[in-house]
């Protein structure tokens, strides 16, 4: 018979590690908007581990939208989808996807616990590779059409249109596939118009893609090789950065850097403004650091690794560089600490009460490095005269109960033909569609 005795001793070192770290003592509220409080950090032996058991919903339970919102299935039974894009005809494209191989990322005990916790929380799945397109043939608002719209990708995330052009950003490069409006599925090869940072590390695998106005230029975002810099500044080489891209040539710069991990990106259409929601670094305890979303100026420093939020130093990091610390941008607005806000969508949703015309929907995935726990929501931050202004919104929520499981995790959002807002839920497989609740 063989031996329980690893087994047990793992569970126990298991429940150790989840056990360590002090819980917040700040609410989340309190590092939300302008002007979060940034507290002093509490690093610890082993870090704050405060992980969910992650789980599908059961039978037709769904989240809970905000007052004078409705929440229903756009479509179920997906598998592990990430993120959205809608095209001009209504079709919604949907990449499922989770991270490639990264046989050098995490090894030794580290790296163990970590993909005993991912599994844990519904994210140690094998990516499926593809991107689906779901069709609304009746306008229900449930799918009643869906096909493999291609397949054999690597890690797909990002996706962008621009003409008779679809880009997909797969975690090693951008590749453009020829699109003709009302298709099912794409069986011509790609053609890889530029590499992105990726390589046997690939900390950071997710890579988003989005036009600019003019359709001349994209902007990729691409996160950090680590978490603080620990695998070395060599292997972080153009990461932690947004690209910009030449659509003709794949000619390419670093537009923005010292953004740890850049996932969602939008534009503000009142200034023009490219904004980003980004996932800031872990083990400085329960209250540090808020994640955020700002806009991105050309040639802006961002702080990552040598600073957060602006000018606070993170004194892990050796050697330090004061030169770019004196120039670190201070973020437009907090989300709060850990909780994983990846997805984000400009508004202008016809299909919502008139309070969600004028912002920004962020997806927060949800929180491993806190007590309690932080994010698995979708949350709307109101703008005005193009910056946001104000506490933000809770939109969906009901992921998370009190006893630690997630019923599903929101990650990518966006904003349908008929503006109502999708979301898309990774470890539930599904998609939400969330609209204006019928008039009584």
């Amino acid at each position: 018979m063989r031996s329980i005795f690893p087994r047990i001793c793992l569970l126990g070192v298991a429940s150790l590690a989840t056990a360590c770290g002090s819980p917040a003592r700040l609410p989340v509220s309190a590092e939300t908007g302008v002007h979060p409080i940034i507290p002093r950090p509490r690093e610890s032996v082993i870090p704050v581990i405060h992980v969910v058991t992650a789980k599908s919903w059961r039978d037709d339970a769904t989240p809970v939208a905000a007052e004078g919102l409705t929440v229903r299935a756009f479509a179920r039974g997906l598998d592990h989808p990430r993120w959205l894009y809608v095209l001009p005809n209504g079709d919604v494209l949907v990449a499922e996807t989770n991270g490639p191989k990264r046989p050098d990322d995490g090894k030794g005990i580290k790296g163990f616990f970590f993909r005993f916790f991912q599994a844990k929380s519904g994210s140690g799945v094998p990516s499926p590779n593809r991107i689906v397109l779901l069709r609304d043939t009746d306008g229900d608002g449930i799918v009643d059409t869906r096909s493999v719209f291609l397949s054999g990708l690597y890690s797909p995330f990002g996706m962008a249109l621009v003409g008779d052009a679809l880009y997909v950003a797969n975690s090693d490069g951008i590749v453009r596939f020829p699109y003709t409006p009302g298709v099912t599925n794409i069986v011509a090869p790609g053609v890889k118009l530029v590499d992105l940072p990726a390589g046997r590390i690939n900390h950071h695998w997710t890579k988003n893609v989005i036009a600019s106005p003019d359709g001349t230029k994209l902007y990729a975002s691409v996160g950090s090789n680590s978490n603080a810099m620990e695998n070395g500044y060599l292997h972080e080489q153009t990461r932690a950065a947004i690209w910009e891209i030449d659509r003709a040539t794949g000619n390419h710069r670093v537009f923005a850097t010292g953004l740890r991990n850049p996932v969602g990106l939008a534009w503000e259409p009142e200034s023009h403004a490219l904004w980003v929601a980004v996932n800031e670094r872990d083990e400085l305890g329960s209250d540090l650091v808020p994640d955020y979303i700002t806009s991105v100026r050309d040639g802006g420093f961002y702080g990552w690794p040598f600073s957060y939020y602006g000018k606070h130093v993170d004194y892990r990091i050796e050697p330090q560089h004061p030169e770019l610390i004196d120039r670190a941008i201070i973020p437009d607005y907090a989300l709060g600490p850990h909780t994983a806000s990846l997805g984000l969508t400009w508004s202008g949703a016809k299909a919502l009460p008139p309070r969600f015309n004028n912002g920004m929907f962020v997806g927060q995935h949800g929180s491993w490095n806190r007590k309690p726990w932080s994010g698995y929501k979708v949350i709307f931050v109101p703008f005005a005269n193009g910056k946001p202004r104000g506490q933000p919104i809770d939109v969906l929520t009901g992921f998370l109960k009190a006893n630690g499981e997630a019923m599903g995790r929101p990650v990518g959002v966006a904003i349908d033909k008929e503006g109502a807002l999708l979301v898309a839920d990774d470890v539930g497989n599904t998609i939400w569609r969330v609209t204006r609740s019928p008039q009584r």
